[in-house]
């Protein structure tokens, strides 16, 4: 029984809760984030380690007439369960049920929706801005952690404020970890904010003093006192450069100091940042000793936090093993990534190689430039990034790889259905982004075998950027080759050859496009089946030769069909001449909702039976 949840869960407001009755909340909200996410999966320690920061906001600040936004939201699990969503986090990231992060269309206190670092402070200042057009008065808090700091778009915001509003509370949640720990200038700066001792130590001496004393001149004595003891004992210049008031650092456990801290920053004249110190899985052992496990995890088990082993190889424990075994060879092969040393596996190269791997923080853009940079003088950059983080480098891969024909490589992990993460994660989009480009080699494997020689491949290419993308979760179970063997570029793989249907399959469709075959071949169609390898350039000649010889040409693709290798396949047969129709495969024109695979599949008009009865109602 959790008594003080279910009040919540009741309709009861969190105001009518006493001081004692708060860290008794805290500790059944961890319980029952413990246990349901035990059974669901989801952002377990991000949210353990904000339990007391959100009660504090939900404390003082009135939502949803005041605004709180999460920066990437995988964190605001805790403000669910305060906005009457507690029955619902049962069904957290299930189908149908509610999202792992804020979404404007779920609850009216989701004031704004987001899935990737770096949204919240210019978000905020927007609606601030708005506000203050509006003539009304309610305040807006963002919740930034401090692996955000790295992200170009979170400084430009903070560039901005001052100049902008005169009302903004800016919450830092500094825990030294976003997914990994945090690397970089900025992450040793707020280091060095959390060991000043001496200021807070001060800061509450000069406290006590402004309570003994009366009068104006005592008071503006001891702010004077305390801008001295800022100013000689913390770095703070950065954020009073910015305009804001820093007040901190503040214990994020500590539930009535938060609140009062945060009702001074209330009526603040001028914006406020609150530097406040969390614990990445505060009460939870396993992820306290783990964060980077239990960042994002599957089912565990509550006792020891233990995970259910894969199987297989994940596509990203190839691309560390992989990767690392070319460099061992190629002393030129340098990693990058954007603070995804473990999801995308090269903390698999950093322990091989660490001085040639570089996480540039929550930063693709810069990530994409550096590696141009590197390509220059030589060296062979592989950047590797979730393809719907790789999205923000896209101007860096048009302007600076592929207009100079820099040959970085480019490795998008989870392209595809990222599937209970849903819209903001599911890497649908990559290939209509990046084809159009001039002087770019794109390519996909089908299996975790053919990963492999197009790693190899992409070791060889030197005369412009390429791409390669790559599902989530494990492969296909098929063996590793000993020595990976290069690739012809653009060169399809023909499985079968004759058929009056040619199934053009890209990737780990493969799969589906051999379940469809051999669903049709009951019914009396015999289809070609063709793994196309590469999405740019396109096998010409593979293409005309099927195309001429059969009905219909279909393509199936782990991608959206606007823009993507279908329209691609369309597009050649139109300049081609060729009048073959072509049926593609995909998923369609509409962000995907969050679910297993497998029910979105079948939602979604992608399992093999719902393939083949679309094929047979065109070739009708």
């Amino acid at each position: 029984m959790l008594p003080l949840l279910s009040r919540l869960r009741e309709g009861e407001k969190l105001s009518t809760f006493t001081d004692e009755e708060l860290p008794r909340l805290a500790e059944e909200i961890r319980h029952y984030l413990v246990e349901t996410l035990s059974l669901t999966g989801g952002h377990l320690a991000p949210n353990l380690g904000v339990v007391e920061l959100c009660i504090a906001m939900h404390r003082v600040l009135n939502t949803p007439v005041d605004k709180i936004l999460f920066d990437v939201s995988h964190q605001c699990y805790v403000h669910k369960l305060l906005t009457g969503r507690v029955e619902e986090m049962k069904g957290i990231r299930q189908y149908g049920g509610i999202s792992g992060f804020c979404k404007r269309s779920e609850s009216e206190h989701d004031c704004y929706g987001a899935g990737h670092a770096g949204t919240a402070l210019s978000a905020a200042l927007g609606m601030a801005v708005a506000r203050d057009l509006a003539g009304d008065d309610y305040h807006v808090a963002a919740v930034v952690g401090d692996g955000a700091f790295t992200c170009g778009t979170t400084l430009e915001a903070l560039n901005n404020i001052a100049e902008n509003t005169r009302k903004f509370i800016l919450i830092l949640n500094d825990n030294e970890w976003s997914i990994d720990r945090n690397v970089g200038s900025l992450a040793r700066y707020f280091a060095t904010l959390q060991e000043t001792s001496a200021y807070t130590w001060l800061r509450d001496k000069a406290k006590k003093f402004i309570e003994g004393l009366a009068g104006k001149g005592a008071k503006d004595q001891a702010s004077k006192l305390l801008t001295a003891a800022r100013t000689l004992i913390t770095p703070l210049s950065f954020f009073r450069e910015m305009g804001l008031h820093y007040y901190g650092p503040i214990s994020g456990h500590d539930i009535p100091r938060l609140e009062k801290v945060l009702r001074i920053a209330t009526k603040q004249d001028g914006p406020v940042i609150l530097h406040v110190i969390t614990r990445k899985g505060m009460g939870y052992a396993p992820a306290m000793e783990n964060p980077t496990k239990f960042h994002g995890v599957g089912q565990y088990n509550v006792e020891d936090g233990s995970t259910r082993p894969a199987s297989r190889l994940t596509y990203s424990e190839v691309f560390g093993k992989t990767l690392s075994k070319l460099a061992a060879d190629d002393p030129a092969i340098t990693a990058i990534t954007a603070a995804m040393p473990s999801g995308t596996k090269l903390d698999i190269f950093r322990a091989a190689f660490p001085k040639r791997f570089f996480d540039v923080g929550i930063a693709e853009e810069h990530a994409a430039l550096f590696a141009c940079g590197q390509a220059t003088q030589g060296l062979k950059p592989y950047v590797a990034v979730y393809s719907t983080f790789m999205q923000r480098a896209v101007d860096m891969i048009h302007h600076d790889a592929a207009l100079q024909k820099l040959p970085v490589r480019f490795c998008m992990d989870r392209a595809g259905l990222s599937p209970d993460d849903g819209p903001t994660h599911h890497g649908l989009y990559d290939i209509s982004m990046l084809r159009c480009l001039p002087d770019i080699i794109m390519m996909q494997p089908a299996n975790e075998a053919e990963f492999v020689n197009m790693l190899a491949t992409m070791n060889t290419i030197e005369h412009c950027p390429s791409a390669i993308r790559y599902p989530r979760g494990c492969g296909e179970g098929v063996e590793l080759p000993e020595e990976p063997q290069l690739l012809p570029i653009g060169k399809a793989e023909v499985l079968k050859e004759d058929g009056q249907v040619a199934l053009v399959a890209l990737g780990n469709m493969n799969a589906l496009a051999a379940q469809v075959q051999a669903l049709l071949a009951e019914k009396g169609v015999e289809c070609a089946h063709i793994n196309a390898r590469f999405i740019k350039p396109l096998d010409a000649d593979c293409l005309k030769k099927f195309a001429q010889q059969c009905k219909l040409v279909v393509t199936l693709e782990d991608h959206t069909v606007v823009g993507g290798f279908g329209s691609a396949v369309t597009e050649f047969l139109s300049q081609e001449n060729i009048a073959t129709p072509v049926l593609r495969i995909g998923w369609g024109d509409s962000f995907v909702e969050h679910g297993t695979l497998e029910l979105l599949r079948e939602k979604h008009g992608l399992t093999p039976q719902a393939v083949a009865e679309k094929i047979l109602t065109r070739l009708k």
